[in-house]
Parts: C-alpha cells; structure tokens; sequence
C-alpha cells in the first residue's frame, strides 16, 4: 500500500543518525494539555495581582505586588520538579526582584539557551469594555483578557514548558537559563544590575529566545527582527508664577499651551506627523526594506485595519508598506501624558501658569537614544518663545535593536516549526515596541543568535483596554520553541 505524502508546503523534520526524533503530535498534546490544566488557570491568578512596573508606583517597595506576583510564578515553577532544575528569586537592595532559572543539559550539545521573559505590568489604563477589567480574568473566544497576561506573565510558563514536552519524550536538550525580570515596563533599569551579578552563572548563550515581543497574525511562528529603541520625558512650559483671569490676562499673557504646541513642531510636523531633524532618522536597510515588502504581501490591510479606528477615520498613509516603516524604521512621537491643565469640571476661565506633556519618543533601531535624547532636549529648550521657562526633563532613553543574520540551523528549525504547529510559513517584521534587554543582550553576545517572537498580535492592545493574550497561539508556541530547542541539540550534540 502506498503511503500518503505530506503536502507540499508541509515541512516533516528527518530524523538525525543516532538522535531520536521528535514527535510533534505528543508535543502538541502535552503543550496544550499543561496550558489547560495549569498555565491558564495560574495565568488567571496573576492578572488578578496589580503589580504595576515601579516608573508608575512609586510604593511598589512597600506594597509588595511585584514580590506577590513573582512568589506566584515561583511557586508554579517549584510544583513542577522539572528534574535538575535550580531556581533562585535573586534581589539586590532597591532593586525589583528578577527570577533565575537553571535547567541543566540532559544531551551532548556543549551551547546554552538563554529564554527571557517579564513579570512587571503597565498602568491598568480606562476604556475597558463591560465586564473585562485589567486585573479580572475574563476567557472570551479563546483569548485571556487582562492586564499583563501576554505582556509578559506568559514567558515562565511557556519556556519551563517546551522544556518539560521534551522531557516527556526523553529527548535531550541544551542547558537552558530563564530570566524573568520585573522592571521591563520601567526600562529595565534594575536588569543590568543582576546580570553583572549573575554573569558566570548565565554563560555564554548560543542561542536567545525571548518571548516578549509582537505578531503580525495568530496563523504563523513570527519572528521579529528589529525593534524600535525609546525616548521618554517631560516638557514643561511656565509662563507665570499663578494663574489668572483669562479674561484679563490673554492677549497680554501667551498661553502655555500655545508655547508648548510651537515647540513641539520644531521636532514633529503638526500637519504629517513626520519628526524633523534629520540626527532622528536612519537610513533603512535594503534587507529590511525586502522584509517589510514580503511582510505587508501577506498581512495586507491587517497593517492598519487591526486597529480600533473610529469610523470614517483612516490612517496616517495610504501605503501599507509606509505604514509598516513607519512602525518599525522611523522615529515616531506620541503624547502619552499631561499635567497644570485641570479637569473639565473644574476649568475656569483662568490662564493656567504652567503646561507639561509626557513624551515618548520612539527611535528607529539602530539610532543611539542617548544621542536622540540630547537633541530632542536642545530642540525644545532653545530660543524660548516669549523667553517663557522651557524644560525637557529626560526620563529614560532605551536601545532599540536589529537582529543579525539568521543561521541557517535556525532559520530550517523555525520553518519547520512554524509548519508543524501552525500549518503556516513563519513571518518576520519589524516591531515598533522596544524590548530595552535584547540591545543590551546584542552588545553583549554579538556571536549569538536571537529568536525574538511573541503572543501580542492584531487587537490584543498591550498597554491599553482589553488586552488579551490568545490562548491558541500561547500553546502552538510553545511548541514551537520546545521543537527549536530539539533541533539545537540535533544539529550542534556531538555523536558516539
């Protein structure tokens, strides 16, 4: 009888001389089987916890939410007696706390993983639909709505169990590190701090996969291959020591309002959108310019119909593959705070003494945000309109990232990890967020390669109302890094 072929487009991996296969169905049953019984449900329980990244709570030292949550994956870890495992909750003074892992190699392959993840969460944000809210789980239509869920409380659980599916297939791997840290949403300022501690503990990773990151769709493996560094501070306009009567005062007083608006189009085209100085822009390269082409031939209309525009209204350019440099390769601001402009309850007609935005400035990947920021701060200060009191006030400036080539072990294991668990060719963007470790982590190790993918896809709005986290895409996944794993030590474990 003759056996039925795979189609086409259907990678099926070939076993190595003397290396045991995997099976990828037994994987996808203990992945989705481990997810439904014990990742979601503790997933549950940390949405639940408010443990909000420390930029935004300045009690967290006191109130313990971030020691909370951390407590919570901890104990996850520890029921599971993954065998060898050592874990460590490590914490310097002033400092959040950041969870070490250590799984030792149970093959030949001499190269070590390094799997990164968060715990930390942004503010909860308003406009959550009727019964959802940032910190009550709500499964609706497979997707996990919360705060945090796949932003990024999901990475302990997923890399602690593509390790545990090849276990249960006795299949070696390589020694795999896990950091979650709890001061991602803050910059990750606390993380160098632990790293030089741990540094003879973490090695030197071959291979880094970090799961904090974006996808294009909820169809394929996606892999991102730059990332946007940040610029974030304060511009504060003071104009007089007190407010007062509109009625007397305008005309005489300028307003600072009006002063702020004339310095920020120094920096951001008010009509375009486009940021001005040419030190804020990086010339695109040729291979990115491929990718985004072929990237925006398979999302289409999805590079902006996925977000929650209002009727009527349309995006920024007509041009999809513009829409996604902009995204990805182009500095972008946004105005993500205000403060002296009072409730509309309670504005009078009074002239306010004082006006100040919170900025946030993203960076194209190779930009240095130290050098952004400087010239973001001398754009605005000089020349003061009315010789009003203009100040910039930095508050971070984060890294941004390209990735390097992709070896040829990793690009066939993600192909055909993708195609197993997913049915569907990986993808690979460029991603407009900032995930400030992966610059630090490429400085580092520039030998080692990266595999920076995530759960945060069309509409599941990270940092805003509603996110969710899709519990379908969490699982197949996680199979697919359990099947990366496999194949490092395939092709890289030395043979009797």
């Amino acid at each position: 009888q003759q056996q039925q072929q795979p189609p086409p487009h259907f990678f099926m991996p070939q076993p190595q001389p003397q290396q045991q296969a995997m099976d990828p169905v037994k994987v996808s049953e203990y992945v989705n089987k481990e997810w439904d019984e014990s990742v979601v449900p503790t997933l549950e329980d940390y949405i639940r916890i408010p443990n909000i990244s420390p930029l935004f709570d300045a009690q967290w030292e006191t109130n313990g939410l971030l020691d909370k949550a951390m407590e919570l994956l901890a104990s996850w870890v520890r029921s599971r007696n993954v065998p060898g495992l050592v874990m460590e909750v490590v914490r310097l003074p002033g400092r959040t706390p950041l969870m070490f892992i250590e799984v030792p190699a149970t093959g030949t392959c001499d190269k070590t993983v390094l799997l990164y993840g968060h715990m930390d969460k942004q503010p909860p944000f308003e406009g959550w639909s009727e019964g959802l809210g940032p910190y009550t789980p709500v499964i609706k239509d497979g997707k996990l709505y919360g705060r945090g869920g796949a932003d990024d409380g999901y990475a302990v659980f997923a890399a602690i169990t593509s390790i545990e599916a090849l276990k249960a297939q006795n299949l070696p791997h390589s020694r795999c590190v896990i950091i979650i840290e709890g001061c991602e949403e803050s910059g990750s300022r606390d993380l160098m701090p632990y790293v030089e501690t741990l540094k003879d503990r973490i090695g030197s990773p071959s291979l880094i996969v970090c799961l904090d990151s974006g996808a294009g769709d909820y169809d394929r493996m996606w892999f991102t291959t730059s990332l946007r560094g940040l610029v974030v501070g304060e511009l504060r306009v003071d104009v007089i020591t007190e407010g007062v009567h509109s009625g007397d005062g305008s005309g005489v007083v300028a307003d600072s309002f009006r002063i702020a608006r004339h310095v920020l189009s120094r920096l951001e085209d008010p009509e375009t959108g486009r940021i001005l100085p040419a030190e804020l822009s990086v010339k695109i390269p040729e291979g990115r310019l491929a990718e985004t082409a072929a990237t925006v031939a398979v999302r289409g209309d999805k590079v902006w119909s996925s977000y929650p525009f209002l009727p009527g209204v349309k995006p920024v350019h007509t041009d999809n593959v513009e829409l996604a440099l902009n995204r990805a390769w182009r500095s972008q601001l946004a105005i993500t705070g205000v403060a002296g402009i009072p409730a509309l309850a309670n504005a009078g007609n009074t002239l306010r003494p004082f006006t100040t935005f919170k900025l946030s400035l993203r960076v194209p990947p190779t930009l240095d945000p130290k050098r952004a920021l400087e010239v973001v701060k001398e754009l605005l200060e000089k020349d003061p309109p009315y010789g009003a009191k203009v100040t910039f006030t930095s508050e971070k400036a984060s890294p941004g990232w390209n990735a390097p080539a992709l070896a040829d072990w990793l690009a066939k294991a993600s192909a055909e990890a993708s195609e197993l668990f997913f049915q569907n060719k990986p993808g690979f963007q460029g991603e407009g967020g900032s995930i400030p470790f992966m610059g630090m982590l490429g400085a580092m190790f520039p030998e080692a390669q990266f595999l920076i993918t995530g759960l945060l896809g069309p509409n599941s709005n990270a940092h805003g109302p509603n996110e969710f986290m899709h519990i379908a895409c969490g699982k197949k996944l996680t199979s697919c890094v359990s099947y990366v794993l496999h194949q490092l030590e395939t092709v890289f474990g030395k043979r009797s």
